[in-house]
């Protein structure tokens, strides 16, 4: 397990602040205002609603990354090894784990409608194999992927109609809910990021500046006592410094850390630009665990008022720490729940 870096317990020398404030100002300014971008939102371009968790539909929570057994990690694992060992890309172990949980909440599983058996509930009748083939992890998780590299343009298709087409199944749309599970299984078990398909590639931009100002506001409150609930300006807790930043820059946020995830559009985390917000989570894959915020800075850094303690402080974003939630949020562009 990598844990977050530690803080030095020494006081910040004002020559340190000048000096970062000064390099952000010299060298990272341009980042934000190269190819720019004006008014107050963007289009949902690059970024898109996560749907990490699973509800049933009735408001109660459903499964996340945490509820899963030994039994359900082990078997994700298994059909992430297995795809991966075959040169299927990572999009494709996506549609493999939220078809197994669809099928089977990834249990190998040795019922089913008749005669479906196993991880993917393949049927020997139909051609998938013999009973002991189609109950063997490995096998099943070999022919669903090769099934699935032959569909034509598998690669652009939603996971429903991708997992559908291979699988045939009488209740076609289900296998979406799990989409955000799936993808999470993939960032934790193997450190991958996969943009799920209603995402683009795309970057969405801030409003123009709306970054270096927000940015800028947090390094001239580095040093500056962390208390829980404070919102300034002599102290702060990770979400008072994040939304003082952001007002700064004009854009106005939820006050705590959970309600910030979702004000505003997701990218990937790998691809979080300077101004994004990055969280920390109990369970990454459910934001109602988030429990801390940090501002990204670029260049793997970050500034954040961390806990009781110790001071806001610039660090070095911890991008295998395992509570990272696996997407960041750009505050006050648009969020896309289609």
């Amino acid at each position: 397990m990598v844990t977050p870096l530690r803080p030095l317990r020494l006081l910040v020398p004002v020559v340190a602040i000048a000096a970062a404030l000064a390099l952000f100002m010299g060298v990272g300014f341009i980042a934000f205002t190269i190819g720019g971008g004006g008014g107050a939102t963007t289009s949902s371009s690059g970024v898109c609603d996560t749907g990490v968790g699973v509800s049933d539909g009735a408001g109660r929570s459903g499964s996340t990354f945490a509820d899963l057994s030994d039994e359900q990690r082990s078997n994700a694992q298994t059909i992430i090894a297995v795809a991966r060992d075959m040169g299927a890309p990572p999009r494709a172990w996506l549609v493999a784990l939220a078809t197994a949980m669809q099928e089977s909440t990834l249990r190998n599983i040795n019922y089913g409608d008749r005669d479906s058996l196993g991880l993917f509930q393949q049927r020997p009748s139909q051609g998938w194999g013999t009973p002991a083939q189609v109950t063997d992890p490995v096998y099943s998780t070999r022919i669903f992927i090769d099934r699935l590299l032959k569909v034509p343009g598998w690669e652009s298709l939603p996971v429903t109609v991708a997992a559908q087409t291979v699988q045939r199944s009488a209740f076609p749309n289900a296998y979406a809910k799990w989409e955000g599970l799936a993808a999470a299984l993939v960032g934790q078990l193997a450190d991958v990021s996969v943009l799920p398909a209603r995402c683009t590639t795309q970057t969405a931009t801030l409003p123009a500046g709306a970054a270096g100002t927000a940015i800028g506001f947090a390094l001239k409150e580095v040093g500056k006592p962390y208390v829980w609930g404070a919102t300034g300006p002599n102290t702060y807790d990770c979400s008072g410094l994040m939304l003082r930043a952001f007002q700064a820059a004009g854009i106005e946020l939820p006050r705590v850390s959970r309600d910030q995830y979702r004000a505003g559009g997701h990218v990937l985390v790998r691809e979080a630009q300077p101004g994004d917000l990055l969280f920390y989570a109990t369970d990454p894959s459910d934001p109602s665990t988030i429990h801390h915020v940090v501002l990204y800075m670029g260049d793997d850094k970050m500034v954040e008022a961390p806990y009781t303690g110790a001071s806001v402080r610039v660090q070095p974003v911890p991008w295998n720490y395992r509570e990272l939630v696996p997407f960041a949020t750009r505050p006050g562009t648009t969020r896309n729940d289609a």
